[in-house]
């Protein structure tokens, strides 16, 4: 990639990453009940899906691969990171989530943690296309890692009704 591509391409990664902050501060300072927050998790699967132009049932896949979806979800990795919230948003990505206003305690919140969850994927859907090794990358770059990640969330898909066993 020529160095102009490769500043046009982190400038349009900062700008996403912007609006998710700004997505993520309405999100935070959203004082829901009980139900309007579950009502409102559900939206933010399509609405994070729509912004990133991603598929909100992978993004609900991989939150229930992660997490059970457990939005307080926090794990120690055995190389010293950390996954933060439902679907599990590594600790790799803190610096640049805090340089844009995303602290990564903010990560517990379903919503942020969603919207932040469909521009990780999305940045691999950049580099792999709308493909299931995109989706595997989410996890790990590992040949061997992402494509078990990608065929576990086929089968969850799957196990769902949102897809056809062998596809």
């Amino acid at each position: 990639m020529s160095e102009n591509n490769s500043r046009k391409a982190r400038r349009a990664r900062i700008g996403a990453l912007a609006k998710v902050a700004t997505v993520a501060a309405a999100a935070m300072a959203f004082g829901a009940s009980t139900a309007q927050a579950a009502t409102a998790e559900n939206d933010c699967f399509e609405k994070a899906g729509a912004y990133q132009g991603v598929n909100p049932l992978v993004l609900r896949a991989v939150a229930w691969r992660e997490s059970k979806g457990d939005a307080a979800a926090v794990n120690r990795n055995t190389n010293g990171s950390i996954d933060v919230g439902q679907a599990q948003i590594n600790s790799i990505h803190f610096p640049e989530l805090a340089r844009q206003g995303i602290p990564h305690r903010a990560l517990t919140d379903p919503c942020v943690n969603i919207f932040v969850a469909a521009w990780l994927l999305k940045q691999k859907m950049v580099r792999y296309g709308n493909t299931w090794r995109a989706i595997g990358a989410y996890h790990s770059e590992s040949p061997g890692e992402r494509d078990s990640y990608a065929r576990s969330i086929q089968k969850i898909l799957v196990s769902w009704g949102q897809l056809q066993p062998g596809r």
